[in-house]
Order: structure tokens, then sequence, then C-alpha cells
């Protein structure tokens, strides 16, 4: 959604405000509203049977989630956990209400449906990474696209981001780093060499 569309249906909701890290929904709540993001990120993942984590994507100022589009639209729960990463503005539009925007104003619907493709979009590429790409390049890809030159993330955040193993990121971090494309300190890992990486991760499989 455009900043104009934002404050156009803003007024439909309530705002509600979360301090970081509150978990805004969890598998099994139900979708009482429909939220648009007015500031801050909320970080929407899942976790398998076995206990492994992935990042599906994150959820920005004038975005909707496509979690609680569907729960909805289909009166399903959610199957996945969202989280505030740093402090969240958002407008809470309920689902009594949503339902009758939906109904009556071609424009929201417009809005709700575009967003709604665009993260399909989205979830694809994550499916497409898991299935069709090697660890190491989709971490190298990973590192090469970061805006810090020093990243404070924990193996196991990273291994999140990328639906694998920390077992798996541990190894591949130290080959990179006798590559000299990165060099990693405690809690944090500096990038050396982006180009370095980022052509690693273009490679074809092989």
């Amino acid at each position: 959604m455009s900043a104009d569309s934002l404050r156009d249906y803003a007024a439909q909701g309530d705002r509600i405000e979360v301090p970081v890290g509150t978990c805004l929904f969890q598998p099994g709540d139900e979708g009482r509203a429909f939220l648009i993001v007015v500031s801050g990120v909320v970080r929407v993942e899942q976790t398998n049977s076995a206990g492994r984590t992935i990042v599906l994507y994150r959820v920005r100022a004038g975005d909707s989630c496509v979690l609680t589009t569907t729960c909805l639209l289909s009166a399903r729960p959610y199957s996945g956990y969202g989280y505030a990463e740093g402090a969240v503005t958002a407008v809470a539009i309920d689902a009594e209400r949503f339902r009758r925007l939906l109904a009556q104003d071609a424009a929201f619907q417009e809005l709700v449906f575009r967003g709604f493709a665009q993260r399909v979009g989205e979830l694809t590429d994550v499916i497409d990474e898991l299935l069709l790409h090697r660890t190491d390049l989709r971490l190298a890809r990973w590192l090469s696209r970061q805006d810090a030159t020093v990243l404070h993330r924990t193996q196991q955040d990273i291994a999140q981001e990328l639906g694998t193993a920390r077992e798996v990121v541990s190894p591949t971090l130290k080959s990179f780093e006798r590559s000299g494309w990165i060099a990693l300190e405690r809690g944090a890992i500096q990038i050396r060499d982006a180009r370095a990486l980022a052509a690693h991760g273009a490679q074809a499989e092989l």
C-alpha cells in the first residue's frame, strides 16, 4: 500500500503500538483484525515439527500480512509466527469491518489483493531457494545483499533466515572467511568482499 492509501484507511481501524519482541500472532490464533504496519517491521516465520525455523517475509510500513489476509478470508487459524522487530505501530481493522470494506470498496479490494499477490510471489521465491539452491550459494547471496558491512547476527539467526541448520551455516561461514570474503567476530560478521560473495552466489548449480 502507498503512504496515501495508508492514510485513507487508517481511520477505519484502531491504532496499536507494541514493543520489540512482541509476538503478534502464533499458530492456532484466529485472524481477528487486518493489520497495516505504520512504522517498524514485523518478521513472519514458520517452524516445522523438528524445530527448524525459516523467515518467510517481513512486513514493513504500508504493508499488510498475507497470513493475516488468508486467515480472515478462509476463517482458518494462523500457521506461523509474527514478531515485532523493534517497536511497531500498526492500524488494526477488525474482521467485520475488513470484510465490509472488501465487499464495498473497490480501491480497498485492489490494495488487499495486490499486496496478497506480491507476498505470494515472495513466498514462491523462498520455496525456490529452499528446493533448488545450494546453501553456500544462498548464504553468499544473502550476505552480499546486506546494507551493513558489519552484521550483528548470530549463526542461528542466519540459519533461520535461510531455512537451514546452524551446523550447516557455521562451516560455510568459515570457508568464506578462509577465502577472505568475511571475518568472523564474536557475535558479528564483517563483510570484506561483497562482490566476491555476490559472484559466488550467482554461479550455476553443480
